[in-house]
This record gives C-alpha cells, structure tokens and sequence, in this order.
C-alpha cells in the first residue's frame, strides 16, 4: 500500500485499487486552513491520477470537517478575501474532479459536518453516515456563502428550495433527519461506519471499471439531454463495453453460475 501524509490529509491506494483519503486533524475538527485545504487538493490529484478502481474519504475523531478553518479566518479578517481566494483556487478543481472521477467516490461521515464539509461529504456517489453525525451549513451565521461545491451537492440531493432553507437558517440536522431528506444514504452505528464503507469499497473495486464508469457518465448526463441523444449514448457506450474483456467475463461467469473477476481489460 502507498501512503502519503501532509498537513492532516493522509492518502493511499492499496493493491485492489482502493484509495483512500482521511482528513486527520481532529485536534482542529478537520477544519480545512490554508495549508491543509492545499494538502487536500494534492491528495485528491494524486489519487485521481492513480486510476483508482474506486475511492473512500473519511475523517477521523468525531468531526468529519467542521468547514474552513475559523480561528484562520479571524487571524486574516483584514485580508480574507485573499485568503479564500487562495484556498479555493486550489480546492475547487480537485473537488470537482474528484466528483467527476469515472470511478464511484464514497464518503465515510465519521462526525459533525459543517461549512465547506457538506461539499465534501455530498461530493461523492454514496454517503455513508454514522449515528453521531450531524449537519450544519453555518455559512449564513457568520454572513459568508457557501463553497467546496456545497450549495451544488446539497441541492442536487434535497431540491433547490429545501438547499436554500437549509443555508438561510443554519439548522442542525441530526443523521436521523439527515436520512429521511436524503442527504446521506445510510446510517450506521459509529462503530461499524468504517466496517461498512470499507465493505462497500470492496464490493465496488471487484466491479468491472468499464461498467461503472459508463453507469456513471450516464446517470450524472440524463437530465441536461434530450432522450434521443441520451438514448444514443448508452448505445455507444454499452458497443464500447460489450468489446471489453471485462464483458466477456461476466456473461461466462453468470452462465457458469460463479462470481466473475474483473481486471478492467
């Protein structure tokens, strides 16, 4: 296994192609300052460039991310324009190409999630919560607006009407309510969270990467086309896949009733 750690942000990628990305600075709720919001964008470039077969960000103590580093923004309240600026040059790109990576992106909400950490802990295809979780936009009760692609996730999850409620009034929502709107998936006890994600990482790493990877292009590109040009490209991508190696391998393996292994040829 190949692991890095700068600034709080430990990474690696393990031989079935699991990558993993762990904010660990629970001394400072995983809030993200400068130099660990840097720290991340690299981490996220790193993995991204590994062609993992699928991807898990998580935190560690009982924060996931509490957003931006607050006691940061104080230090340089004459001059946080620039300091955002900064920040989120770097953290803008990696977080949308870590959402638009082909391969399924899971979050592993170990904590309470605020400010930037909705965009973090909704950026991916399936957020996993534990029972303790809560959320808070926050952005509103310090008269700033959202970042890291929160507004965009959130929305994309409860509607564009129940987003902006939720930002207006910074209500805290236990992982319960959570649950019942849509903004995570599934909630477990906080002792089997990582069990849990680590799991499901696994059962999606012995997926065929073709597959997924087109299941996801389709899904994230149905609303904005019309359907006969969606209709066109599930034809083209499923004549791409059904020449693929992987393919042939799963209709052997379904009609000799055995679990296929997919190499992602």
């Amino acid at each position: 296994m190949q692991q890095s750690s700068t600034e709080g942000i430990v990474h690696s990628i393990d031989s079935h192609g699991i990558a993993r990305i762990v904010i660990d600075r629970p001394a400072a709720h995983n809030a993200l300052s400068a130099a660990a919001g840097a720290a991340l964008a690299q981490a996220i470039d790193e993995v991204v460039a590994a062609t993992p077969r699928v991807v898990l960000l998580t935190g560690t103590g009982p924060v996931f991310c509490a957003g931006g580093d607050i006691a940061e923004f104080e230090a340089n309240a004459d001059a946080l324009e620039a300091l955002v600026d900064r920040i989120l040059t770097l953290l803008h790109p990696a977080i949308a190409r870590l959402a638009e990576l082909p391969a399924p992106v899971v979050t592993a909400l170990n904590g309470a999630v605020g400010g930037a950490g909705v965009g973090l802990a909704l950026c991916g295809d399936f957020a996993l919560a534990a029972a303790s979780m809560k959320l808070r936009t926050a952005y509103a009760a310090i008269g700033l607006s959202p970042d890291a692609g929160a507004s965009w996730f959130l929305a994309r999850r409860v509607g564009a009407l129940r987003a902006r409620q939720l930002f207006f009034t910074s209500e805290t929502l236990a992982a319960p309510r959570c649950l019942a709107e849509g903004i995570v998936d599934v909630v477990f006890p906080d002792d089997r969270l990582r069990t849990e994600a680590e799991a499901l990482c696994e059962r999606l790493a012995a997926a065929a990467p073709g597959s997924l990877s087109a299941i996801k292009r389709l899904c994230s590109g149905a609303a904005p086309l019309p359907l006969a040009e969606h209709l066109a490209l599930e034809k083209s991508l499923l004549e791409e896949q059904a020449r693929s190696a992987d393919a042939r391998e799963g209709v052997a393996a379904f009609r000799s009733k055995r679990a296929p292994v997919f190499r992602g040829d």
